[in-house]
């Protein structure tokens, strides 16, 4: 069977495999403060909003996502992943009152308010 004839169980039990034996990536990013906020910018090929996770905390932000598809290939380069995204950015003081995020071409953009930390988790929109 060839890789364009994989079926889905094929997929769902290379994802499985793959994703047991892999640590998330960890995700560059760009952060830039506002009059109203943190904002952060990270790139997360192949997934969806629903795929992502935001999570505020005291102190911190946290976002991953789960791997998406890992169908079994014979690459000839494979130097990136499909998802297995992972990372924690140290807010500083002042920031915490709440979250927005919005996933859209790509790219991952997240708000931490300004305000007293509280903690939420959010699934970002589809912008």
């Amino acid at each position: 069977m060839t890789s364009e004839q994989s079926t889905h169980g094929d997929v769902v039990a290379s994802t499985a495999s793959t994703e047991a034996s892999m640590s998330p990536q960890r995700v560059p990013v760009n952060v830039h403060e506002t009059s109203e906020a943190l904002v952060i910018v990270a790139p997360l090929p192949a997934v969806t909003a629903k795929d992502v996770t935001v999570e505020l905390r005291p102190g911190a932000v946290r976002f991953w996502a789960q791997l998406r598809s890992a169908g079994p290939r014979d690459y000839l380069v494979h130097e990136w992943h499909y998802g297995g995204y992972e990372r924690e950015i140290d807010l500083p003081a002042g920031f915490g009152g709440g979250v927005e995020a919005t996933l859209s071409n790509g790219q991952l953009a997240i708000r931490v308010l300004r305000g007293d930390a509280a903690t939420f988790t959010i699934q970002p929109s589809s912008g």
